[in-house]
């Protein structure tokens, strides 16, 4: 089965990420169109700039959920095959993550007057309530 991720470059010089089974042509003129509706529909027309094929659904799914969540540079990156500089990007971000994760952990260190984050978090959720109904009954034996 064919199935595809694909960039396109609307009007407003955005990008939008989508995934088309079997015919990626199909699906670029239902965009051009509107006939979808959403992102594009409003920022046409719209550029193919990047496709991939797939075999898998789960595995192109998986990788238009992650090519969502990277930066405008990243995704030129890819879409020019510039795999060096899209290694040197993804360094660049988890390294920055990595540095603000340590400064994080060192004030949390820093500060021995609270208790660790699960301490509180256990402290603070509420108890689930027992629930009770009531049910009233007539004279008669019949509930209301």
């Amino acid at each position: 089965m064919d199935v595809w991720v694909y960039m396109l470059r609307c009007s407003n010089g955005s990008y939008y990420v989508g995934s088309a089974r079997y015919s990626l042509d199909r699906r670029i003129a239902q965009h051009q169109s509107g006939e979808l509706g959403g992102y594009t529909s409003k920022r046409r027309p719209v550029k193919l700039v990047w496709s991939a094929d797939f075999q898998f659904v789960t595995d192109a799914i998986a990788f238009e959920r992650q090519l969502k969540g990277w930066s405008r540079a990243k995704k030129e990156a890819l879409m020019k095959g510039n795999f060096a500089e899209l290694s040197n990007l993804a360094r660049r971000r988890s390294s920055s993550f990595e540095t603000a994760a340590s400064a994080s952990a060192l004030r949390a260190t820093a500060d021995k007057s609270r208790p660790p984050q699960d301490e509180e978090r256990r402290f603070s959720q509420p108890q689930p309530k027992e629930r009770t109904r009531s049910v009233s009954v007539s004279k008669k034996g019949g509930k209301q």
